[in-house]
């Protein structure tokens, strides 16, 4: 009964590679897909060959789109209920395991104060996650960050800064602890 139940399940993920891929998004390889939301711009999105997408995982993508603006990175895996949100450049690397709730984004709110915060325009700065980082569960990576190549944020944590490579950060804002 298990080897059924893989069998339809992999039935069910390259059935939707092929959806999705009929709807514009780039797809190199083949990609193991839970049941994800990506209500448009699928033509911005691009999953790289072995790249893991779980139960809940929603991919966001800004009106303002323009190009890719979402790369999640060969053999990535991204675990339930995580959102990913691209307005112009939200950039994961190969080999990435980012935990369940987490939320990156690209873009934030103006807060000037002479005007409603709906009202204000977003402030787009490209996100990057090199290689090989770990995110933990619940973590939000803001907007205009870079975590460098083999680091570990940990679980909660908010990560307002940049993280340099092979770094062990943590808290909220995230800051260095230590070195792998």
């Amino acid at each position: 009964m298990d080897t059924v139940f893989r069998i339809a399940r992999g039935l069910a993920s390259r059935l939707r590679n092929l959806g999705y891929r009929g709807l514009g998004m780039h797809i190199e390889g083949r990609a193991w897909l839970r049941k994800i939301e990506a209500p448009s711009g699928w033509m911005h999105i691009c999953l790289g060959d072995g790249a893991a997408l779980d139960h809940g995982v929603q991919l966001v993508i800004g009106q303002g789109a323009d190009g890719l603006a979402l790369r999640v990175g060969k053999s990535c895996y991204v675990n339930r209920f995580t959102t990913l949100e691209a307005h112009r450049s939200l950039t994961i690397g190969e080999g990435c395991l980012i935990g369940p709730y987490c939320y990156l984004t690209d873009a934030e709110h103006g807060v000037a104060p002479e005007q409603p915060v709906r009202e204000q325009p977003l402030d787009y700065r490209p996100t990057l996650i090199e290689d090989n980082v770990w995110i933990g569960a619940h973590v939000t990576v803001r907007a205009g960050v870079s975590i460098g190549q083999g680091a570990v944020i940990g679980a909660g944590s908010v990560v307002t800064s940049d993280i340099p490579p092979m770094a062990i950060a943590f808290g909220s804002p995230a800051k260095v602890h230590r070195q792998r």
